[in-house]
Formats: structure tokens, C-alpha cells, sequence
């Protein structure tokens, strides 16, 4: 098998549809492709669109999963970039879902040339208030005990995870759905991934943005919330801020027609 053909099978890439423009969906923690089912019929009829999993996700190989890489967002980061080298992409537009906003920032900023525009739904650069003046939301220990039941109870820590990122108001179908793709997912990898996920500060990362950005932002986020969009298109250099009314973490997956315009609309054609 040749490095091309690895990556691929290592990272379980999917390509759908022939269109000129290449989106590139990243999916979030404790997700995996799946999570793109309810936009990817609109788009593969347009557009040409590759999904994945990161190593340690969903259909990867997690022969390749490596504990150094991937206690940073950067070990990532570096998926990404492999595949766009495998498969010799130029001018994609990279849509990622919450910590995938921030993978995609990273690969952006790191080789440029593979990159047209990032697609941010619910992101936030940092989860943690940090004095005196950032609030990402959570206090570190509150989300150190959320990592500790992680150990202490993996079934709980799913169940109690899922409707607050789906967002309670939302069906029992797609929480439970959530939750079980986070039970899916190795615990040692989960609680890896969760550190480098919610113990991160990237927001140095936002003024050393290569690409114009479109931000997704719900107006009732218990993980990332609209005044977070706002501080991020203050920092960007060039960005744009869609504040989407409706409850929940996956706007990709609770509003599918309304991502799906808007990302039509930005990339103009």
C-alpha cells in the first residue's frame, strides 16, 4: 500500500460528487463522519466533498493512533494536511464543527497553499474563562471534574455530555445518537482528545489567519456562545459572523438547510 493509499484507508476518507469547489467537513470531538449526514446530500450534488475521521474516530485505523501526536490539537492538525497531500488538493474550503474550527485554523496557518476559505460551526479558540477579561465559558476545575468522570463513569459522562452539546430541546434520537458515538470512541482516546480540546488556548492563532472565515454561532450554546463569535471576528482578520437562532453545539446537524445556504451563499458560486 503506497503513503496515499494509507492515509486514506488510516483516516477512512470518503469523496463524494465531482464539483470544481472542494469542501473539506471536519467533524468534532466524540464524532465522526456520520455527523454530515443531514448536509451532505445538498452538497455532493455541487460541490466535491471529502469526509473523514480522525485517528482514533469513528472508521479509523486506530492501529495508527499514536498518544504523543494526539495530546495536542497540532497531531490533528497534521491529519488534515496528510490528506490533502495524499490526494493533492489546492483552494478547498474547509468547514469544521467546533474543535475542527480550530484544527482547521492550525492546518491553515501552517500550509497555506492547500486552503481557500474556513468554515467555523460553533466554534470557540479557548473553553476556559481566563482573567480578567476572556470568558470561554467554563472555569478549569468545573471542566476538570467533567474530564475526572470521564474516568469515574464513561456512561455517564456520554449521558450527561450529549444534550448539553446537541442541546436538550432537541429530539431524543440525535442526543442519544451523540451520546453514543461518544461511547463508541476508546476512553484513553476520548479523554486525550478532551484535554487537547478543552484545555487549549489558540486564540494567538485568530490575527495569524491566512483565509477569509465564516462563523457559525447558535444563540443558545452551552459550549461556545455568541459573544465567543463575536471576539473571534474582532480577532480574525477577515471574518464573517452568522449568529444562527436556535439551541445546541451542531448547527450542521439541527439546522442542516440553514448551514447549507448559507455556506452557498459565502463561497459564491
Amino acid at each position: 500500500m503506497d503513503t496515499r493509499q494509507e492515509i486514506i484507508a488510516r483516516n477512512n476518507v470518503n469523496i463524494y460528487g465531482n464539483g470544481k469547489t472542494t469542501l473539506f467537513l471536519a467533524h468534532g470531538f466524540g464524532c465522526d463522519q456520520n455527523m454530515w449526514r443531514f448536509i451532505l446530500p445538498a452538497l455532493k450534488n455541487d460541490y466535491t466533498v471529502i469526509l473523514f475521521d480522525y485517528v482514533g474516530s469513528g472508521n479509523s485505523q486506530l492501529s495508527y493512533y499514536n498518544q504523543g501526536r494526539y495530546k495536542s490539537l497540532e497531531g490533528y492538525a497534521q491529519d488534515v494536511l496528510d490528506i490533502c497531500e495524499a490526494l493533492n488538493l489546492t483552494d478547498v474550503v474547509f468547514v469544521g464543527h467546533s474543535v475542527s474550527s480550530i484544527i482547521g485554523l492550525i492546518a491553515s496557518v501552517t500550509q497555506p497553499e492547500y486552503f481557500k476559505q474556513l468554515v467555523m460551526v460553533c466554534p470557540s479558540p479557548c473553553f476556559l474563562n481566563i482573567k480578567p477579561d476572556y470568558f470561554g465559558g467554563f472555569e478549569k476545575v468545573d471542566l476538570e471534574e467533567l474530564l475526572s468522570l470521564m474516568d469515574k463513569n464513561y456512561l455517564g459522562w456520554a449521558n450527561y455530555l450529549a444534550p448539553l452539546v446537541m442541546g436538550a430541546s432537541h429530539s431524543e434520537e440525535l442526543i442519544g445518537e451523540l451520546s453514543g458515538s461518544f461511547c463508541s470512541t476508546d476512553p484513553i482516546i476520548a479523554k486525550s482528545f478532551a484535554e487537547a480540546t478543552f484545555f487549549s488556548d489558540y486564540r494567538h492563532l485568530l490575527k495569524e489567519a491566512k483565509h477569509p472565515v465564516l462563523i457559525f454561532q447558535s444563540t443558545r450554546d452551552a459550549l461556545a456562545s455568541v459573544e465567543i463569535g463575536h471576539y473571534m471576528q474582532k480577532e480574525l482578520p477577515e471574518a464573517k459572523l452568522c449568529i444562527v437562532d436556535a439551541e445546541g453545539h451542531c448547527l450542521h446537524m439541527t439546522q442542516p438547510e440553514v448551514i447549507n445556504q448559507h455556506i452557498r451563499d459565502y463561497i459564491g458560486d
